[in-house]
């Protein structure tokens, strides 16, 4: 577009630049604008409704046998019919669940504390002759004890017992 000025030149008038937030464009959110963030609402999957909503006439759920009737649930380690591995391996023996495991310690492992200690199950713990916490503690009568010690342990051998007495020892049983 041309245009002439006061002096009577032809002037070429440049685009003038719009605001850039035009008060039409600021959104005001109301009552009747509110929307949830897109992809926020799935629409739940309707089978069973036709042969034109593609999940039509067996729901998607295939054609007869056990799988598809309502309420079936495989149960865990089934193989589709084959034998399940758990039914395959051998079993032997018997696991007595109220049976009680014990740690041992022979006698002769006890020279190593110093003369007149107490040797509790905590202390051997400690100093790595048991390494399992949760086993009791078992003293046997394998080798000679040479210093009088003070023994707690949760069970004695008949030869332990007599060689703690006869190196001027005491034991104790822990419950």
């Amino acid at each position: 577009m041309v245009k002439k000025d006061s002096s009577g030149r032809k002037s070429r008038s440049r685009g003038q630049h719009k605001p850039s937030t035009p008060a039409a464009k600021v959104r005001r959110f109301s009552l009747s604008n509110l929307k949830p963030p897109a992809g926020s609402r799935i629409k739940k999957v309707r089978v069973g409704r036709g042969m034109g909503s593609k999940l039509g006439k067996t729901a998607g759920a295939g054609n007869k046998g056990q799988k598809s009737r309502r309420g079936y649930s495989r149960r865990r380690g089934f193989e589709g019919g084959q034998m399940p591995l758990h039914r395959r391996m051998p079993k032997r023996g018997f696991h007595n669940p109220f049976g009680v495991t014990y740690s041992v310690l022979n006698l002769e492992e006890l020279n190593a504390f110093p003369d007149g200690e107490t040797v509790t199950p905590d202390l051997l713990r400690a100093h790595g002759f048991i390494r399992r916490k949760t086993d009791r503690i078992k003293v046997l009568g394998d080798g000679e004890l040479n210093i009088k010690l003070a023994v707690h342990a949760h069970a004695f051998s008949a030869s332990a017992r007599d060689k703690i007495t006869k190196a001027g020892g005491t034991f104790e049983l822990v419950v």
